[in-house]
């Protein structure tokens, strides 16, 4: 089996409740998708996607990824899809970094892998445990009544797992807008329920402190990604009385290594675009767990496709480890697939069709942008 044709699709993907808003002032009204469609030569077709936020959020954006993927398709092109390490090898010897960029491609190959022996993703990366994967939430910042509204809205919908965004300048409220965003969505906690306060990095040590102690006692949830650097993180750390877990700061391999060396924090928050893939996913994966670290396997956001890849990669995680997944396709109004993945008390379970189990609406993504091989 050889690549013989990449085709590359654009498509605007609308925020589902309006305006996303992040710390610092991020805001965001929609977000421009990137798919890849790789077709083999016996004609067997793999699908991925990467769907960043936009150039406010890490070193990648958007439009940044189509140029990357014109960068590696024609690397691609004549190499076996299922040798998904050579295909990784092959793509970092072509451009170096620009995970975005590189992760539908990885994606698709590993959609077409599954296809041509008739087995789901899951079963490549490990097996999946068969435990549902509770689904998180995510409740971007405002009003502190409205995101405690905009959680109980989603516990009604199954969801076990809330990721609070928080990250107000001085001038909207700083720490004490902050600490009663926390306060509210907490309120109405139920048992089992698991708590992500995500700042972006929007936070210094100073502001993140001023807001802890403003809280009120025994409020039970984990800190995210707090603070930008490595330095503010581990100062942080040395003083935050709740548990850290890093997202943007931990994106490489070494990035993993250094949390682990370091103690830097006591999970990640795994996104698959961050990573470059399911194969680096993969490998970011088993690190954590070797290191005794949770994970919750997300993406920035994205459409089904991407939720997909995500539910596959996580239900091999095993359950004292995964904290949730986060349901992308909740958060854009468009439809680009189906995927039916089962749903089972509140959590969601890989389906057992082929690859990653999506049926692409090619209508909507309409017709490719760019195009290599025959």
């Amino acid at each position: 089996m050889k690549i013989a044709r990449i085709d590359l699709f654009s498509v605007d993907l609308p925020y589902v409740a309006g305006v996303y808003t992040l710390s610092g002032g991020r805001t965001y009204e929609s977000f421009d998708a990137t798919f890849t469609r790789i077709t083999a030569d016996d004609g067997t077709v793999g699908w991925g996607e990467s769907t960043p936020f936009g150039s406010t959020y890490i070193a990648a954006h958007a439009r940044g990824v189509r140029a990357g993927i014109a960068e590696l398709a024609p690397a691609l092109l004549g190499r076996d899809p299922r040798q998904v390490e050579r295909i990784a090898d092959a793509m970092d010897a072509t451009l170096v970094g620009h995970n975005h960029a590189k992760t539908p491609l990885d994606v698709a190959c590993w959609d077409l892998f599954g296809k041509s022996v008739g087995l789901p993703v899951c079963e490549f990366l490990g097996g999946s445990t068969n435990v549902p994967l509770p689904m998180i939430s995510s409740i971007y910042a405002r009003d502190p009544e409205q995101m405690r509204a905009h959680v109980a809205e989603h516990r009604e919908r199954g969801h076990r797992a809330h990721s609070i965004k928080i990250g107000a300048l001085d001038a909207e409220g700083g720490p004490t807008l902050d600490a009663e965003r926390i306060t509210a969505c907490l309120a109405d906690r139920r048992p089992g329920e698991y708590f992500l306060v995500d700042a972006n990095g929007g936070l210094s040590p100073e502001t993140a402190l001023r807001m802890l102690r403003l809280l009120p006692d025994g409020l039970d949830f984990v800190l995210e990604a707090p603070c930008p650097t490595w330095r503010e993180t581990l100062s942080l750390r040395r003083r935050c009385p709740h548990p850290i877990v890093l997202d943007e700061l931990a994106q490489l391999d070494a990035d993993i290594a250094t949390v682990v060396a370091e103690d830097a924090a006591d999970g990640i928050g795994l996104k698959i675009s961050k990573a470059g893939g399911l194969t680096s996913g993969r490998r970011h994966r088993d690190m954590c767990r070797a290191a005794g670290l949770t994970m919750a396997v997300q993406e920035t956001t994205g459409s089904a496709v991407a939720f997909a890849a995500i539910v596959h990669l996580a239900a091999t995680i095993p359950p004292r480890l995964l904290r949730g997944v986060l349901n992308t396709q909740d958060m854009v109004t468009l439809r680009t697939a189906r995927f039916d993945a089962p749903v089972l008390d509140g959590g969601v379970l890989p389906p057992t069709a082929p690859g990653l189990g999506v049926d692409v609406d090619e209508d909507v993504l309409g017709a490719p942008v760019m195009t290599w091989g025959g």
